[in-house]
């Protein structure tokens, strides 16, 4: 049976899937996330710091040897906001060769927002129906089977632009709210009967939410947030310090300083596109790319 390997290395995490495709399926081998915080403290300087290089090229050097162990038919790796944005990125990307094995692409927000969908969608028998929420660390990407949008806010951006205490002071959180609604005010996507939501902000959320003992994101399949239950956590995640954020059971710690920001993006896209709940998915670009390379074997 053919396997493929993706790599995304995104603005706060760095992430491995290892699958079989065949004509009657997917199945992964292995599916790893490691939070990297590639872009962190890029949304003002607009550059990738080395520490940050250097740690997500350790954890690249690692994917690249479970890949040359695994039998793997092809592999990509595919870098998003952080990478496209940075005025030093051909430093990382040279690191990330070196690292992995081979380069990674930097694709356009558009690629990304298609290879999301199809990851998302994969496994369901009516995709035309669906409208995709991707949430970053740098991005955020609204999707429907006709195209979409990448929308130049997510997590860390929005909480170095406008979250930088812990708690939220009240005006911050206000602040933070009107940047995201700015930064989506311009994405008007065709309407769908179902939404999708997908990537770790949202994986987080939905365990908290359930109050989970685990960060798991197999453990959240299927779950649906409404705008009420975002408008709670926000408010909750907004009162705690970052101690209290790190010790939740359902949160890698290591997501702790920006997952408001994160639940702040999550709520307003919600709000400005007019949606009442959201279905989380563990389904995501990983997918979308070995499924896109499995396409181009045949």
């Amino acid at each position: 049976m053919p396997r493929f390997a993706a790599v995304d290395i995104g603005t706060n995490s760095t992430r491995l899937l290892i699958a079989d495709i065949a004509r009657h399926g997917m199945a992964d081998v292995e599916r790893i996330e490691q939070v990297t915080g590639l872009g962190r403290g890029s949304t003002r300087s607009g550059r990738l710091a080395p520490e940050s290089i250097e740690r997500t090229a350790r954890v690249l050097a690692g994917y690249g040897r479970r890949i040359g162990s695994a039998d793997v038919t092809r592999a990509r790796a595919v870098a998003t906001a952080a990478t496209r944005d940075a005025v030093n990125r051909e430093e990382f990307l040279e690191a990330a060769r070196q690292a992995l094995g081979f380069r990674p692409d930097v694709i356009s927000g558009e690629e990304e927002a298609e290879l999301c969908f199809r990851g998302a969608t994969a496994r369901d028998g009516d995709p035309g129906r669906i409208l995709v929420l991707d949430i970053g660390g740098g991005s955020t990407e609204i999707v429907t089977d006709q195209g979409g949008v990448s929308v130049n806010i997510g997590s860390i951006r929005l909480t170095e632009r406008c979250l930088p205490t812990h708690p939220a002071a009240p005006g911050h959180l206000a602040s933070a709210r009107r940047e995201a609604a700015h930064a989506m005010g311009t994405a008007d996507p065709p309407r769908r009967s179902r939404a999708m939501a997908t990537a770790g902000t949202w994986t987080s959320l939905a365990a908290m939410h359930l109050r989970l003992d685990t960060h798991d994101s197999r453990e959240v399949e299927g779950a649906t947030l409404g705008l009420a239950d975002l408008e709670r956590m926000v408010a909750w995640l907004g009162s705690l310090s970052l101690e209290e954020k790190e010790a939740i059971p359902s949160l890698d710690p290591r997501r702790a300083p920006i997952i408001l920001g994160g639940a702040v993006v999550a709520e307003t896209a919600l709000r400005v596109l007019g949606l009442e709940t959201i279905t989380v998915t563990g389904y995501d670009i990983l997918d979308g790319v070995c499924l896109a390379l499995a396409d181009s074997a045949n």
